[in-house]
């Protein structure tokens, strides 16, 4: 199956306001064959809204088809061909 990365739930750094993931959405990707990962090194948790928590950037990156995520931070820069993002001129780091 596919896999959508989302790459940190924060969003800034240091900030506690996290991105929500919707649930309902969650279920319908995997309805279609599509698996939600999230790499979230500080989360505690295993999992978030039913997706796998992973906190390992290299295993993140290797098995995400397509990272989305906030910012584009030079930590997937070497991915950045597979990173879909707002930050279009990087100017949100």
């Amino acid at each position: 199956s596919k896999k959508v990365g989302i790459y940190r739930l924060t969003m800034k750094t240091g900030s506690d306001n996290s991105e929500v993931v919707n649930p309902r959405d969650n279920e319908k990707n995997k309805a279609k064959g599509i698996e939600v990962v999230i790499y979230e090194p500080v989360l505690n948790e295993e999992s978030f809204f039913n997706s796998r928590v992973i906190k390992d950037l290299n295993e993140f990156k290797s098995i995400s088809d397509v990272i989305v995520a906030n910012r584009l931070s030079n930590s997937i820069m070497d991915v950045k061909d597979k990173v879909y993002t707002r930050d279009i001129f990087n100017s949100d780091s």
